[in-house]
């Protein structure tokens, strides 16, 4: 006979306690019925990453750590939606918001930790918000659509996060702190200065030792008022000053509280079978707020209920490695100087670099880096192993060398050398054994397939030198370069495989995966995709486009917003419209009922929150070609009037426009692109940070590419001068091509042209006849396609799709 399983009740699905669950099903699976409630609606997701999700640089999807199959596949009851109200300790039973009891025999409390919001006059205004969960998110995103002016206050990471993602939204900001330089508790000043001047050269900008007295306006927050007078605008206000343990269900309970809930070193709390982890948990006296140290209690939980050796958890010495707004920082132990400590520091003002290490009794107990945080791995093991550095102080400062006694002579042999529990993935708290057990036991060879195992990687990406480096030392492969496919599923990279389809004339998805040996013959998110562009590239008049290998955006032909609605785009050439265009597109929204219409930053309409089951009809009546806001494609041409208006003009920049725009809508390419026209040097269309740019001199144009005006912005290069409209399409029609044959799949222009360099591109365009070659694909690549929207207004079937979404589905972001 079995043994009766034990119930086991997680309150709280983020990402500590589900980490130690993740440990526990690893080590004793199938000893307890698992079930866990969450508050949000969704699957246990990344926290760390909510300011990628606010700068545009990830979605909901992209920062889920296990998604809801995980939870199915290990027979977890989860309840999201649905947060515990009420802990019984005498009943040991749990009751939920929406009424559900549930009785427990271990009881894992993770509440987390919820942000301190300032008791400030105002302070429940309209548009006074946190920065803590997705729905904060939405509320940023949504703000930034109809106000333009941000105030964060707080200037430790959150609120820099925070300051980023609005700037990223448009939004003009100011951040607000207390302190008289920025992240105090994870920098010095030198370092916080040098952070400073960063982002005010990306448009932050900074009130600094400012005291909130009040927050003004009406119903709506309309700016700060400081306790010196002084105040600042903004339609939105967040706090990012703090977090607190989140312990009002435990103490409810009768559970003993301090700061957090007061547990011992086996994350037990004052009430037999309850436990607390993570962010809510208070340990000698330290409540938690990193990532690293929240894993490692969990690990600790897990093996105490799964019965497994452990001798507790005794504390964590807490790093911090991280990227702030594209800016490398780094700081561990305690680096403020004192009587009893000696510090060493090296500063490079024209590299943006600064070390600063502190010594005390002849150990390092203390470092801060910025700007290049690649030796921050070992110098925090030497503080944690409270090993001597005497004698060897100044070669820790220039960098680690032969001569170390520890330091070892190689990255290979420092990594030997760490123990393997030492943390390499600080956020996703993946050990230097989890990863060389994956390696060794379970065949993971590439980057790509230790992050699919492990996490590690897979978050900022800033352990990725620390992995390949184990991948050396424990793979078979071991002294050959570390070789990372195009995903997890395939070691081989983007011209390996196309390479391969060329040889082999393979024709679909399918076969492509079969016959390169594919570890996952599905496929995943990342591969399906790319092959399904490359096949297409390769093979424009056999191959049929794989819908279901498209992202949901191209499958549907609109952009799904987070209530489950769409955006619609129609094309507007070069952003030059008619009365007759602008009346019928005002019908249209007015008859479909739409909510918002925006003009873009590309000069067009957008019908936003259309429903599904009304796309291919209205689209009918637009009877106007798509936009292809949704895809990988051409999205925009932008122009300025040129000399047909405006005084300053050298040549027709919106007839340049019109024309390259459609020549080349409808075509797909690896990522989306966007163009822009200017009639004179004065580059009004904004032209120098677009995919391709077109600005007009006096008697020519001159061409540019390889911009970006996104995340990561990027000026472009100049890649010639020429006099005639033709020659502008040619060469147009010429570096598309090129970069549509040769660009990996969902790699930007510009990722492109610094990946293989602009002389590269410069050689292959030089040639007329070379030029023409790549012009004559392009155009009969384009001659093979129609617009979306005519063959599902034609095809009956196709329209079947578009039956409404579920009224369960989950907000996408």
């Amino acid at each position: 006979m079995h043994a009766q399983k034990k119930k086991l009740v997680l309150i709280g699905n983020g990402m500590a306690g589900v980490r130690a669950v993740e440990h526990l099903l690893k080590l004793a699976p199938g000893k307890y019925d698992i079930t866990i409630f969450g508050s949000e609606p969704h699957p246990n997701y990344n926290r760390i990453l909510l300011s990628s999700v606010l700068a545009g640089g990830a979605s909901m999807s992209d920062i889920v750590i296990n998604d809801w199959d995980w939870y199915k596949e290990n027979g977890i009851a989860l309840h999201t939606g649905d947060p515990v109200t009420k802990i019984d300790t005498t009943s040991k039973t749990v009751e939920s918001k929406k009424g559900l009891k549930l009785a427990y025999d271990e009881l894992i409390i993770a509440t987390g930790s919820n942000p301190f919001m300032l008791p400030l006059p105002g302070a429940d205004k309209e548009g006074v918000i946190a920065f803590r969960d997705i729905q904060d998110c939405e509320k940023m995103i949504d703000a930034s659509q109809k106000y333009k002016k941000a105030v964060v206050i707080g200037g430790g990471l959150l609120g820099l996060e925070a300051a980023r993602g609005l700037l990223h939204l448009g939004m003009d900001v100011h951040v607000v702190h207390i302190h008289h330089y920025l992240m105090e508790r994870q920098l010095d000043e030198a370092a916080a200065k040098m952070l400073q001047r960063e982002l005010e050269a990306q448009g932050m900008k900074f009130l600094l030792q400012k005291n909130t007295a009040s927050i003004k306006g009406k119903r709506r927050a309309s700016g700060l008022v400081f306790s010196d007078g002084s105040e600042v605008d903004g339609d939105l206000v967040v706090m990012a000053v703090g977090i607190k343990p989140n312990v009002e269900l435990a103490r409810a309970a009768g559970i003993e509280v301090n700061r957090g809930i007061v547990v011992n070193d086996f994350l037990q709390t004052s009430e037999p079978g309850v436990y607390a982890v993570g962010e809510c948990a208070e340990h000698r006296g330290i409540a938690y707020g990193l990532v690293a140290p929240l894993y490692e209690q969990g690990a600790v939980l897990a093996k105490h209920l799964a019965g497994a050796e452990t001798d507790g958890y005794h504390g964590s010495v807490t790093s911090t490695k991280l990227k702030v707004s594209g800016v490398d920082v780094f700081s561990a132990g305690r680096f403020d100087e004192t009587p009893q400590t000696r510090s060493l520091k090296m500063q490079d003002d024209m590299s943006g670099t600064y070390k600063k290490l502190v010594i005390q009794d002849g150990k390092l107990v203390g470092a801060v880096l910025f700007g290049d945080t690649s030796e921050g791995s070992e110098l925090f093991s030497i503080i944690r192993k409270g090993e001597s550095v005497e004698g060897r102080e100044k070669e820790l400062l220039l960098g680690f060398s032969p001569s170390q006694a520890g330091g070892g002579a190689s990255k290979e042999s420092r990594l030997l050398a760490m123990p393997d529990d030492e943390i390499i993935c600080g956020c996703n708290g993946v050990s230097k054994g989890t990863i060389a057990d994956a390696i060794t036991s379970k065949g993971c060879n590439t980057v790509g397939a230790i992050k699919s195992c492990t996490k590690a990687s897979a978050s900022c990406g800033g352990c990725k030198p620390l992995v390949e480096g184990l991948l050396q030392i424990y793979s078979e492969n071991a002294g050959e370069p570390v070789k990372e496919g195009i995903c997890g599923c395939t070691t081989l990279s983007r011209d390996e495989i196309v390479a391969e389809i060329k040889r082999m004339e393979l024709m679909n998805i399918y076969e492509v995966m079969n016959v390169l040996g594919w570890s996952n013959p599905e496929g995943c998110s990342k591969c399906r995709p790319s092959l399904n562009y490359y096949l297409g590239m390769l093979y424009p008049d056999q191959y049929v486009d794989e819908k279901e290998s498209r992202i949901t955006n191209e499958r549907y032909h609109a952009n799904i917003q987070k209530d489950g609605t769409f955006s619609v785009v129609p094309r507007i050439y070069g952003g030059v419209t008619s009365p007759e265009e602008l009346k019928k597109i005002a019908e249209i929204a007015v008859k479909y009922e739409v909510p918002l219409v925006k003009f873009t930053g590309g000069q067009r309409l957008d019908l936003l929150g259309v429903k599904k089951e009304d796309l291919p009809k209205m689209w009918e009546d637009l009877d106007m070609p798509s936009g292809h806001a949704y895809g990988k494609t051409l999205r925009t041409v932008k122009t300025c009037v040129g000399n047909t208006f405006c005084r300053f003009g050298t040549q027709d920049s919106m007839g340049m426009g019109i024309k390259l725009e459609k020549a080349f809508e409808r075509l797909n390419t690896p990522a989306k692109v966007k163009l822009a026209v200017s009639g004179c040097p004065r580059n009004c269309a904004e032209a120098s940070i677009k995919d391709f740019g077109v600005i007009a001199i006096d008697g020519g144009w001159e061409l540019h590419v390889g911009g970006n005006g996104g995340v990561h912005v990027r000026a472009t290069d100049v890649i010639g001068v020429v006099k005639t409209e033709d020659e502008v399409m040619e060469w147009a029609s010429a570096f598309l091509q090129l970069y549509r044959e040769e660009a990996i799949w969902n790699e930007r222009t510009a990722q492109w042209i610094e990946r293989v360099g602009l002389d590269y591109v410069k050689q292959k365009l030089e040639k007329q006849e070379d030029r023409l070659a790549l012009k004559e694909r392009i155009e009969h690549t384009l001659s093979l396609t129609t617009d979306p929207w005519k063959q599902i207004v034609e095809n009956k079937e196709l329209r079947k799709n578009f039956e409404p979404l579920p009224a369960t589905q989950p907000a996408t972001l």
